[in-house]
């Protein structure tokens, strides 16, 4: 449906200086990634007895081939910790082997079992489906532009996640609400 020129400027003009929440582009983009992930969640749990985070590593292994734990976290944008976690279910289902690597007994290699690739197979076209079909109010030199826009959107973050300077979160003793004190304290 296209959008008025006016509505368009008014949103361009909202995200370009958000002020409430449905402003801001990463809330935006949490709300798509809810309503078309969890669609994809309902597969994987319903269908096929995954997790979506467990979805993430046997797509990874599928289309860029064995690879160490620690280049499969990097790649899939999870700590170490959790992706020890999903390997070691994903392995206990058969779905993952391990291997050690030649000369290096510490380095282990994952990839997919046979099981591990036919869910793949089975999984990846109904993922692919729903992809296709939230694109498709889009035209196609549409889908070509936000491929841009978002590599150069990631590339962006990529670069402010590097400069640092923010504080790390404390998951382990309950982030930071020990710390946040209100103006009544």
């Amino acid at each position: 449906m296209p959008v008025s020129p006016a509505a368009h400027s008014d949103t361009v003009s909202r995200l370009a200086s958000p002020e409430v929440l449905d402003d801001l582009l990463l809330y935006r983009l949490s709300r798509l990634q809810a309503t078309a992930g969890g669609m994809v969640v309902r597969y994987c749990e319903g269908r096929f007895g995954i997790t979506r985070r467990e979805w993430r590593i046997l797509a990874l292994l599928a289309s860029r081939g064995p690879m160490g734990s620690s280049e499969l976290a990097d790649h899939a944008h999870l700590d170490r910790p959790r992706t020890s976690k999903a390997v070691t279910t994903l392995a206990g289902k058969k779905l993952v082997s391990r291997t050690s690597r030649a000369g290096d007994a510490r380095q282990i290699q994952l990839e997919l079992t046979a099981a591990g690739s036919a869910l793949h197979a089975q999984l990846f076209p109904l993922v692919r489906q729903i992809n296709r079909d939230v694109l498709r109010v889009l035209l196609p030199q549409e889908i070509t532009l936000l491929a841009d826009i978002l590599a150069r959107l990631q590339q962006s973050a990529d670069t402010l996640a590097a400069e640092g300077g923010l504080p790390l979160a404390d998951r382990r003793h309950g982030g930071s609400a020990r710390r946040y004190k209100s103006a009544a304290d």
